[in-house]
């Protein structure tokens, strides 16, 4: 896990990760979305709707946007504040293996707040998923004290 703090910070600094995307990754989020929607449940309806395999949620695919942010940019002093624009412009299937990353675009030194402008590309580099992230960072003190 990453531990910048705002002062280690600059726009145009990068990171990524990846994850692949598993069937246990599925069964866990229908377990605690309660989400059976059968695109994402059963093969033979999603190819009836053009798709060549179940679907993955969208929102466990765009959850690796808080991993982003939690462990790796800028990590452990993150406090996730928004998340917006998050776009879905390919589907993900099981077994897709995802990169993940983002680029602080924005710093605002008062508020102790970063941007962060986000992807998800599958394995074959195509963008599956864009987002704008709001980062606050924990003040200085406050991080001494929790170390």
């Amino acid at each position: 896990m990453n531990e910048y703090r705002f002062c280690d910070l600059e726009v145009g600094k990068e990171q990524e990760f990846r994850v692949k995307v598993t069937e246990e990754k599925m069964h866990h989020f229908l377990s605690m979305s309660g989400d059976n929607n059968p695109l994402h449940q059963q093969v033979d309806y999603a190819k009836r709707h053009g798709f060549k395999d179940r679907v993955v949620y969208g929102f466990l695919t765009s959850s690796f946007y808080s991993t982003l942010v939690g462990v790796y940019l800028p990590g452990k002093y993150a406090l996730l504040q928004e998340v917006k624009k998050i776009s879905f412009e390919k589907p993900v299937y099981i077994d897709d293996e995802l990169t993940i990353h983002g680029i602080i675009s924005f710093m605002n030194e008062a508020y102790k707040v970063i941007e962060i402008k986000a992807m998800i590309k599958n394995q074959n580099s195509e963008i599956i998923s864009r987002a704008k992230i709001n980062v606050g960072l924990l003040d200085e003190v406050q991080n001494r004290d929790n170390s």
